[in-house]
């Protein structure tokens, strides 16, 4: 049944009523998605955008908060913006249209269902069906992309409207991991007569432009590739101490100094950055070591910053003539393409070359914006 404008009632009480009508068809129905159809259906003059919000019970201000939530509080979305995407929705001609990484926001937000705990894949070119047209052109070809990738449904309709992403489609990645691409071989800087060839797997991010959440799994998964590069290296390699730098890379470290090391010293890099400036906390911990130390140095991904640089500075400043070796969980790549051919396809190439390592181990590469560690380690 259609929700009537009662005579004097006032928006914000239509909205309540709304909301609460969602709520009840995704009890019965179990899907946002199906429930913002049936909303759509009983109400027409009620657009896609709303209607999911609708589904998941959610006003305009608390849809906000979620949507703020998706982004670890990065941003501080309020409701008059939810406000003024909705209007642009159902009138084009007022209001502002979102985003393509709103959108890619608002999908995931309402994908958790009025609970929040759901995780249902939600279109963000269903959240505008009926106005895919009036977007940016950028965006258009934003959204045309992300349904050609292989975890949606893929192909535009033939007349213009956006792509569908069919629920029966979609490959359903197991909560415990993350899907990881095939191995490759790259040649990475090495010891004198040494292996430089290492086997690498990509990690395949399926919400382009956020941050790929690392599963506990995926991450043990990536140390035992470490491991098994650090056994390969053409020698023996004898640590007298494993650094981690920030709280992931001392995970690291703790797992390859017991595993692989002998439970050898570990020591710990709190680095802090200030724009383009690097320093170390007065926290981090250096252990003592014998004369021109073996040291590795486990970091959790490598971008543009020169943050091994400055730390390979420093640890050569309090350990005079310390052979280095590099262990990083994710590199990121120039280009799109994550099996690259070359170590200089990395975007952190240059910058790990001018370290002066005395061998470099990659887990896997990854893409922007990057990837984060389990319970969001620093």
């Amino acid at each position: 049944m259609a929700v009537q404008k009662r005579h004097g009632a006032s928006p914000q009480a239509r909205g309540r009523e709304m909301a609460r009508l969602g709520r009840q068809l995704w009890q019965e129905l179990g899907s946002v998605r199906e429930a913002a159809a049936e909303l759509m259906n009983r109400n027409p003059d009620t657009p896609s955008l709303q209607a999911h919000r609708y589904a998941c019970g959610l006003s305009q201000d608390q849809a906000a908060v979620r949507y703020n939530e998706v982004t670890n509080h990065q941003t501080s979305l309020g409701g008059t913006t939810i406000n003024a995407w909705e209007t642009w929705a159902r009138r084009r001609a007022a209001g502002s249209p979102p985003s393509f990484s709103s959108l890619l926001v608002l999908a995931s937000a309402y994908g958790q269902g009025p609970l929040g705990v759901a995780d249902e894949p939600i279109s963000p070119s269903d959240l505008i069906a009926e106005a895919y047209e009036h977007l940016a052109p950028e965006d258009q070809v934003s959204l045309r992309r992300f349904a050609a990738t292989p975890t949606i449904a893929k192909g535009p309709s033939p007349n213009g409207q956006a792509p569908s992403f069919a629920a029966k489609t979609t490959r359903t990645i197991p909560a415990e991991s993350n899907p990881i691409g095939p191995d490759f071989t790259l040649a990475v800087p090495t010891v004198e007569y040494g292996n430089p060839a290492i086997s690498v797997y990509s990690l395949p991010n399926p919400h382009p432009g956020q941050l790929l959440n690392l599963a506990w799994p995926s991450f043990g998964y990536g140390l035992e590739r470490l491991i098994r590069q650090i056994k390969n290296l053409g020698r023996r390699l004898d640590a007298d101490a494993c650094f981690g730098i920030n709280e992931a890379g001392l995970v690291m470290a703790t797992f390859l100094a017991s595993a692989q090391f002998g439970r050898c010293p570990i020591g710990y890099l709190k680095c802090h950055k200030h724009r383009d400036q690097i320093s170390l906390d007065k926290a981090s911990h250096y252990p003592e070591l014998r004369e021109a130390p073996t040291i590795v140095l486990c970091d959790f991904e490598v971008k543009h910053a020169d943050v091994i640089g400055f730390i390979t500075r420093e640890i050569r400043r309090r350990y005079p003539n310390a052979e280095i070796y590099f262990a990083v969980f994710g590199a990121m790549t120039k280009g799109r393409d994550l099996e690259v051919t070359s170590f200089d396809d990395l975007t952190g190439a240059s910058i790990m070359r001018a370290a002066d390592l005395a061998a470099v181990f990659i887990a896997a590469t990854m893409s922007p914006p990057g990837i984060e560690p389990p319970l969001e380690l620093r």
